[in-house]
């Protein structure tokens, strides 16, 4: 149970499909990861950020606020975008992002972040691409959503 605590999932998924050459992204194509954040993970962002909110670390706190739980900095949640993307594009920049906070998530919550390339444009050697992010919580209840820009030195994907 200590060791399900400490440890975060991670699962990656894309909507390609395998062939022999390198796979392409397309515009309307999905890069996901899946991830549940530990009490550890909220603590460690914590001492990096400085955001020492208690609704992150005392759940009476939280509930008094109208939470069920302890809640996951928002701003962890939404580092699985950039995560995604440079998986897949070592060397990618990340330029921008937007966020819209729909739902609170929680310790334990099971989070499907996905990004989805919605503009592709050739910039010299390089690529600007734009996706549109998005969290899903517990099965599929929209937790984040938003847009983010990346300069992608190559389109083929690493499917590390």
């Amino acid at each position: 149970m200590l060791v399900k605590r400490l440890v975060s999932s991670f699962v990656y998924s894309s909507g390609f499909s395998s062939s022999a050459g390198p796979r392409i992204l397309k515009t309307g194509e999905i890069l996901r990861l899946t991830r549940t954040f530990s009490e550890l993970d909220v603590l460690e962002y914590a001492k990096v950020s400085h955001d020492s909110n208690p609704l992150h670390f005392d759940s009476k706190c939280a509930q008094n606020a109208g939470f069920e739980a302890q809640l996951v900095h928002g701003m962890l949640v939404a580092a699985l975008f950039p995560r995604i993307i440079s998986s897949h594009f070592p060397g990618a920049i990340y330029v921008s992002q937007s966020l819209n906070f729909k739902l609170p998530v929680y310790i334990g919550d099971e989070i499907v972040g996905e990004v989805q390339a919605t503009n592709i444009k050739a910039n010299k050697e390089r690529y600007v691409a734009k996706f549109a992010t998005k969290c899903f919580k517990n099965g599929g209840v929209l937790a984040i959503d938003g847009e983010a820009t990346a300069v992608l030195p190559t389109l083929a994907v690493d499917s590390k």
